[in-house]
């Protein structure tokens, strides 16, 4: 379990025989490996959060989990057993987000996890999920917006090709789902590895269906590859992928082979070309500001907003729980903070506004997704229809 250098800062406020009634959070990011692109502005964010709580002060405690769901699992064992923390947030990929649910149940520790899947919430008759829910938006509301958007502009045929784990078999159950009822026909599909160094033999497949457009279900700089390799091979048809590539690794890595792709995200991600009456802009452009002070301009990412949007979440359910009296470090301390996420009410953050229940561990609306795009090298607004 290796920590960061760049963490050292938030790793000096878990001093050893601290106060019992500090709330603690564990973190678990993938600083290293694959996810990388992901996890750094997570763990960029994390720096820039308040030493407090709920009005009580609050030890951070970081580790990162090399993109590996193992090593997860061991992180998470640790900030239950060892470090006593009050809830962890992260992980921020989907196979290690399902990987630490079971150790998260056991104990009783509410989870808010950084991933995308729907599959870390729901369905919520599995008794795991009560303890689990997340910031990014489910796929299924970025393939509703993201259908729409190909359906208003002409697409009839789709190929598409998607990661081998759980966040590619999310994305194509909603958007095959959606893209039926949009009349949108899928004539191939194909799977990729996150580690994967070709991707050839997908991609001569999807080609020979000659689809309008392709979709690539991927995250983080791994997600660069098919669309390096399309346009190797003369693709010619428009190229969307997901919320998922929204880091400044992908723009950096795929260069001139990513202009020009479509894809949803975040309202943070475009914050200043949003619309002043959009309900997100004012706590959007906030957060911009706090993290381009720090990490200069056009550095914030779909992944920061949602690490800002954990904070300000368990700021607002952690002033609920302490008015129960329970205390941090106890058992009804973490039941009660579980009970005041899950009843969290219109709460905006910078990637929507928030109302979660019993049936929903998400807690987005369609206010939390609009269409960017990549234009001169940088995300941009493209708009909502």
């Amino acid at each position: 379990m290796r920590l960061r250098q760049l963490l050292l800062p938030v790793m000096s406020m878990c001093l050893i025989g601290a106060a019992r009634a500090d709330i603690r959070v564990g973190v678990d990011l993938s600083l290293t490996g694959a996810a990388a692109a992901i996890g750094i502005p997570s763990a960029n964010t994390v720096q820039l959060w308040p030493q407090t709580l709920g009005g009580q002060r609050a030890q951070y405690i970081v580790l990162d989990d090399g993109t590996d769901p193992a090593a997860a699992v061991r992180n998470v064992r640790k900030f239950i057993a060892e470090d006593k923390v009050d809830v962890i947030v992260g992980p921020n990929i989907t196979p290690n987000a399902i990987a630490a649910l079971d150790a998260t149940a056991e104990t009783g520790t509410p989870m808010v996890a950084l991933a995308a899947s729907a599959s870390i919430v729901e369905p919520q008759t599995d008794p795991r999920r009560r303890w689990a829910f997340k910031m990014p938006q489910n796929d299924a509301l970025m393939a509703t917006l993201l259908t729409e958007y190909m359906a208003n502009h002409g697409v009839k045929t789709v190929g598409f090709i998607g990661f081998n784990d759980a966040y590619g078999e999310s994305w194509w159950r909603e958007f095959s789902k959606m893209a039926e009822m949009r009349h949108l026909r899928v004539v191939a599909q194909e799977r990729f590895g996150r580690m994967d160094t070709s991707v050839t033999g997908q991609v001569l497949k999807l080609m020979s269906a000659n689809p309008d457009t392709i979709l690539i279900a991927g995250s983080g700089t791994p997600a660069v590859l098919p669309q390096k390799t399309l346009n190797e091979r003369g693709y010619k048809g428009r190229i969307y992928q997901t919320h998922g590539i929204a880091s400044w690794d992908f723009l950096r890595i795929g260069g001139k082979d990513v202009e020009g792709t479509l894809f949803p995200t975040g309202p943070v991600v475009v914050a200043r070309a949003l619309p002043d009456s959009h309900p997100a802009k004012t706590v959007a452009l906030d957060f911009v500001r706090r993290y381009e002070a720090k990490h200069g301009a056009d550095t914030v990412t779909q992944f920061a907003g949602d690490a800002w949007g954990a904070w300000l979440l368990l700021d607002d359910a952690s002033r609920r729980a302490l008015k129960t009296g329970a205390q941090p470090g106890t058992p009804a301390f973490r039941h009660a903070l579980r009970d005041a996420i899950e009843s969290t009410k219109n709460l905006t953050v910078p990637n929507g506004v928030l109302s979660l229940s019993a049936q929903d561990h998400q807690g987005f609306d369609q206010r939390a997704r609009v269409m960017g795009t990549i234009r001169n090298g940088k995300f941009a607004y493209a708009g909502d229809k």
